[in-house]
């Protein structure tokens, strides 16, 4: 390591997250990439592309966004953990990257309202579109494989959220099968467990609704579940309390009581860590010219209530800053994302100051009109970058 990049070593020691030993502090974040074509099973493309992250330095992988179950579907070519196929198939993807000395975890990721009961994979669940409440999100975004690029569709108020619960825990069950280390669980970004969360989706008067406690109950039973599959030390949580995405966002007031109860009451249950996305306002969401997320800060606001797992930090972060956070103890790690897109070999190129790939941003996800593309198509922009 160069002298310029001294103050950087912070990032290459190893790290202990619960019953595993880290070799460095290069966290690779979920990054959604949509090659899972042609089906909801992981392709052999995927087990090359976690392959080269994990063989370029990455310590713990987590993946791009898994459905627990085929409803919670939001767009084509999402791998799924519902199946004996996908277990299957994700197993290949657990075994190349242990054999490059990584750890790999997946992000559970159920989208609840955010989408459409025309998409396809819907369909063929046989079920509606799940939320807490028949709200439907405004302005998040279009369904380009459906005619008509609608937006999302009215969902049904699911009469008891206690098979959510359920679903999460056999995906667990079913990732521990795959040989994954542990599981993720996206609370955040206006998908199914924060719009339990937050009160302007959720206008449910039972026990799933209305107090902070209940509330927040969906969330808790889902870390549990996953917990007592996986055991302690291998359950990580993603939360966007600033966040703001698909019509999601309460008052500050709101914001900071029903966050202090869910960080608080989860911080009980042995988990890894918890993740959270610092505030944006060039990602903030408006819609109707309100401000759709909670401009405050995110590390200072939620460290102090984080005291029996790690903390970390993500969204945008450079080498650098990630440095200086990790070594005044502001947070425990920082995931990277974007870095790893064009770089799989991340830490090297950190460590001897080398220039970073540039992200072809043509070929940043896969197709989501629903066209078939072959291999050497969904390679491009993919796992085709150059290495050092």
């Amino acid at each position: 390591m160069s002298q310029d990049q001294s103050n950087l070593s912070v990032l290459f020691t190893p790290f202990q997250l619960g019953p595993l030993t880290l070799r460095n502090k290069f966290l690779m974040a979920a990054l959604t990439r949509d090659r899972n074509v042609p089906t909801n099973v992981p392709t052999d493309l995927m087990v090359e592309y976690y392959r080269q992250r994990a063989k370029g330095g990455a310590s713990l992988i987590v993946t791009e966004g898994t459905v627990p179950s085929q409803q919670g579907t939001l767009w084509p070519h999402v791998p799924g953990l519902w199946s004996e196929e996908q277990v299957n198939a994700w197993k290949k993807i657990t075994d190349a990257v242990h054999e490059e000395g990584a750890y790999i975890f997946p992000q559970l990721w159920h989208v609840g309202r955010i989408n459409h009961s025309q998409a396809p994979e819907q369909i063929a669940s046989g079920e509606p579109v799940y939320a807490p409440s028949a709200i439907a999100a405004r302005d998040s975004g279009k369904f380009r494989f459906i005619n008509g690029q609608p937006g999302p569709s009215v969902p049904t108020a699911i009469e008891d959220p206690r098979r959510l619960v359920e679903i999460h825990r056999q995906a667990a069950i079913n990732a521990k099968r795959a040989g994954f280390d542990g599981v993720e669980v996206h609370t955040g970004g206006g998908y199914l467990i924060h719009e339990f969360l937050d009160n302007t989706s959720n206008k449910r008067t039972d026990e799933w609704g209305g107090s902070v406690e209940n509330r927040a109950r969906l969330g808790l039973e889902v870390l549990k579940a996953v917990t007592e599959v996986f055991g302690p030390g291998r359950v990580g949580v993603k939360l966007t309390p600033a966040g703001g995405y698909h019509d999601i966002g309460m008052s500050l007031e709101d914001t900071l009581e029903t966050f202090t109860y869910f960080i608080t009451e989860a911080d009980k249950l042995d988990l890894a860590y918890m993740m959270f996305l610092r505030y944006d306002e060039k990602t903030a969401q408006i819609i109707d010219g309100e401000v759709r997320g909670v401009n405050h800060d995110v590390v200072k606001t939620w460290k102090p209530l984080v005291r029996n797992s790690k903390f970390f930090a993500i969204n945008n972060y450079t080498p650098q800053e990630a440095a200086e956070a990790i070594s005044s103890n502001q947070v425990d790690g920082v995931f990277f994302g974007r870095p790893w897109i064009a770089n799989p070999d991340f830490p090297q190129r950190v460590r001897f100051g080398l220039p970073m790939n540039a992200i072809d941003i043509g070929k940043l996800y896969g197709p989501k009109d629903g066209r078939v593309l072959e291999a050497e198509e969904l390679a491009k922009g993919y796992t085709d970058y150059p290495l050092v």
